[in-house]
């Protein structure tokens, strides 16, 4: 006999008040956050609202090229034209999806690398920890921005070579901070439990230590972020980083720093180099204000 599919209207009304409830719970613990993670939130909202709309928000084309090179602000250009005549507005709006993008597929690279091999790590405690930890050691002797220059000279300037080199650079940072909170977990007794059971890595890695890890983790893939996105607007200021015609914000300040040098005549255009470099420090506050409350919900201290 088939099985026939009874409606439950009782399941559909629980099911509906659950998600009102957590709902509701979410809107408690916003209306509680303080001015400055209201702020983070509100400056990261604004920036991806900005990345995912960039071609309905900008008023041209990315690499859209105009007759007059560092043109003076006006109803045209709003902030002028860059050294080859493109618009600054533009590339500013774009320069949003291409910083931000690569630094946030750099940074979940970062993750997946560091935090894999810092959970094998802690749960094995043998040779393959210290072969991993070794290797680790050596990597962050090495200072991450010469290493990352000299990578680059050898592999090329490509997007997937900035995001790959970076990602294996900040992973270091990533291990040891998994690792260290991992050791703690992996001697819990669940843990053993678990061993004992036979389940496998994966299984003990996903289920038992991850989820009791996490909170330390979300804030570091935050402060992490900001690394990231300062070492390759860094990078791209240093003129390996992203490269033209892709819109990038370090790469905006290069380009328009001499500009600085015409202030006593024109304080507008004086004005253009520093306004990417203001969106980079704009968005690395935000994201600081974000991982600092998030860090005080998670350890449960309150500020008195």
């Amino acid at each position: 006999m088939s099985k026939q599919n009874t409606y439950s209207p009782s399941a559909e009304v629980g099911s509906v008040r659950t998600r009102r409830t957590r709902k509701q719970r979410i809107w408690i613990e916003l209306k509680k956050a303080p001015v400055s993670a209201w702020v983070g939130i509100l400056i990261i909202t604004f920036y991806a609202v900005m990345a995912i709309f960039a071609p309905l928000i900008a008023p041209y084309g990315e690499a859209e090229v105009f007759d007059v090179p560092f043109a003076q602000w006006d109803d045209t250009h709003w902030l002028g034209t860059d050294q080859i005549g493109r618009d600054v507005l533009s590339r500013l709006i774009f320069g949003a999806r291409n910083t931000i993008g690569i630094a946030l597929a750099t940074t979940f690279l970062a993750f997946l690398i560091g935090g894999s091999l810092g959970l094998i790590a802690a749960i094995n405690r043998g040779w393959l920890d210290q072969l991993i930890s070794r290797g680790v050691d050596v990597l962050m002797a090495i200072p991450s921005l010469i290493f990352a220059l000299m990578l680059l000279s050898i592999f090329g300037s490509s997007a997937w070579s900035l995001i790959m080199i970076i990602a294996v650079i900040d992973s270091t940072r990533v291990f040891r901070l998994t690792r260290a909170v991992a050791v703690n977990v992996a001697v819990m007794d669940y843990v053993e439990a678990a061993t004992v059971r036979g389940e496998g890595l994966g299984w003990i890695m996903r289920k038992e230590i991850l989820p009791n890890i996490m909170p330390p983790l979300v804030a570091e893939f935050g402060l992490r972020f900001c690394f990231v996105f300062l070492t390759i607007a860094s990078l791209s200021f240093l003129g390996v980083g992203i490269q033209p015609p892709t819109a990038d914000w370090g790469s905006m300040v290069r380009e328009t720093a001499q500009l600085i040098q015409f202030a006593k005549y024109d304080i507008k255009a004086a004005l253009t180099p520093l306004i990417p470099a203001g969106a980079i420090a704009l968005i690395t506050v935000g994201v600081n204000f974000l991982v600092d409350w998030f860090l005080q919900k998670s350890s449960g201290l309150r500020d008195e």
